[in-house]
């Protein structure tokens, strides 16, 4: 069985990391400089994971609903 973690389109992985800087950034979260995101407070990773799902599913509303340009993160 596949890991849920596991991106369907493996091209995916960088964009989903850029957006994840994004909106530490969006949120005013401080992002690790080692990369290592598992010293952070739970509160601030979920922000980040919270928001990161909501410009996701608006992107996936706005594809569903005719829009046809697609946003860049």
């Amino acid at each position: 069985m596949a890991s849920s973690n596991t991106p369907v389109v493996p091209q995916s992985l960088r964009a989903l990391d850029q957006l994840k800087y994004e909106v530490a950034s969006e949120l005013g979260i401080q992002t690790p400089q080692d990369g290592y995101w598992g010293t952070m407070m739970t509160r601030d990773t979920g922000a980040i994971g919270g928001h990161m799902t909501r410009k996701l599913v608006a992107l996936g509303e706005q594809m569903l609903s005719g829009g046809s340009q697609m946003p860049r993160f």
